[in-house]
C-alpha cells in the first residue's frame, strides 16, 4: 500500500518524504487555506519537492466549476507547472467529462469527493488515474466505509481498470489498516494521523524496561 500524505504545509511534507518515505501528496482548498499563502505559490513549492521522483502531487482546480470545459481549462494549466501534478476533479457529471477529456490529453485525474461505488465507476470508465473515496466524512455520519472499499476495489479488479483506489479523508491508523484490509490501493492522512500511528504507549514502556537492563549489563570489550 502507498502512504500519501494530505496536507499543504511544506515543513510536513519534507519531513514526511524523508522520514516516512510516503509515496506521494494530496492537497485541497482546506489545507492551501491553512497555510495563509497564495494558492499557486504553495503548490510550485510542493512541486519542487518532489521533483525528479515518481511522487505525484494532486492538486485541485477551483471548487465552483461547473462546466467541464472551465475545468479542463484550469487544469490544463495546472498540469503544465509541474509533471508530477495529478488533478483533482469532483465528482459530479461535469467532473467525470473534464477526466475523460484531460485523459485525452494525456493529464492525470484524482476524481474525488467520491462517496458510492457507482460514481468510482463512472470515474474509472473516464480513465481516472485515482479515485478518491471519503471514508471519514462518511463514518462520522454514521455510515460503514469498508464495505464501500470493498465495492470499489472489487469493482475495479473485475474489469481491470488501470485507476488506483485512494482512500481519503481518513481520520485515524484504524481506518488505516481496515483500507488495506479491504485492498485498496492507497492511503492519504493528515501529518499528525501518521505521527500517531506510528507511536504506541507499549512501544515506549518496552523500550523503557530494556533501557533499565542495558544500563545494568557490562557491555564488554570489541
Amino acid at each position: 500500500m502507498k502512504f500519501f500524505l494530505d496536507s499543504a504545509h511544506v515543513h510536513e511534507i519534507a519531513h514526511a518524504l524523508e522520514m516516512w518515505a510516503i509515496d506521494g501528496v494530496t492537497t485541497n482548498p482546506r489545507h492551501i487555506q491553512a497555510t495563509g499563502r497564495p494558492f499557486l505559490e504553495v503548490i510550485r513549492e510542493i512541486g519542487r519537492l518532489v521533483a525528479g521522483t515518481d511522487k505525484t502531487v494532486s492538486t485541485e482546480i477551483n471548487p465552483h466549476h461547473t462546466r467541464w470545459e472551465d475545468m479542463v481549462a484550469e487544469a490544463e494549466q495546472l498540469a503544465a507547472l509541474c509533471p508530477n501534478f495529478v488533478i483533482k476533479v469532483p465528482s459530479t457529471e461535469a467532473g467525470f467529462k473534464a477526466c475523460q477529456v484531460l485523459r485525452g490529453e494525456g493529464i492525470r485525474v484524482n476524481v474525488t469527493v467520491c462517496f458510492s461505488a457507482v460514481q468510482a465507476l463512472q470515474a474509472m470508465r473516464m480513465g481516472a488515474t485515482y479515485v478518491s473515496p471519503f471514508i471519514g466524512w462518511k463514518e462520522a455520519n454514521g455510515e460503514e466505509t469498508v464495505p464501500l472499499i470493498q465495492e470499489i476495489v472489487t469493482i475495479r479488479d473485475n474489469y481491470a481498470f488501470a485507476t488506483e483506489v485512494l482512500v481519503a479523508a481518513v481520520r485515524n491508523a484504524r481506518q488505516i489498516v481496515e483500507a488495506a484490509v479491504a485492498g485498496a490501493d492507497i492511503v492519504t492522512a493528515g501529518f499528525a494521523v501518521y505521527q500517531e500511528g506510528f507511536d504506541h504507549p507499549y512501544t515506549h514502556s518496552g523500550l523503557a524496561r530494556f533501557q533499565s537492563f542495558w544500563d545494568q549489563t557490562p557491555y564488554g570489550e570489541w
